[in-house]
């Protein structure tokens, strides 16, 4: 395995990231989700259907839990399990509209708390994230492939 070499810079962008993230999980509002939950839906959801044994490692989640949260999300209708159809024996998991209503509801409530503070901000910081979004994209592109 390569060692990379890590820069200061690295260092602030890793710094800021860890800040954001904070940021973000205190402007999201309490709900029904928990964060594991909320990702598997979002993954779900911008992903598609993926097998229940795909979806323990991305969300760092033993596969027994997976299974569980698995269980509970689809007793509340918010996913729901299927053959694979290349593999009658694999279970497909499935993001419901119900599902889908849960990931928006979450979503806007954080989009709402999180604009209060972008209005704060000077026109060209607000510019300045605005035009990181595809870099962050990308960024995030890379962690799936």
């Amino acid at each position: 395995m390569r060692q990379t070499t890590i820069t200061a810079e690295d260092a602030a962008i890793a710094a800021g990231f860890e800040r954001f993230y904070e940021l973000l999980r205190r402007l999201t509002p309490r709900s029904e989700l928990s964060l594991t939950a909320a990702s598997t839906l979002r993954r779900l959801e911008r992903s598609g259907p993926h097998r229940l044994c795909e979806l323990h490692a991305p969300e760092g989640v033993s596969q027994p839990a997976m299974t569980q949260l698995i269980t509970r999300l689809e007793k509340e209708g918010l996913a729901r399990r299927g053959s694979d159809p290349d593999d009658g024996r694999a279970v497909v998991v499935t993001i419901t509209e119900a599902g889908r209503e849960a990931v928006a509801r979450r979503r806007e409530g954080r989009t709402q708390a999180l604009a209060a503070l972008l209005e704060q901000l000077p026109v060209e910081e607000h510019a300045a994230l605005v035009a990181a979004l595809p870099a962050l994209d990308h960024l995030s592109d890379l962690l799936a492939s």
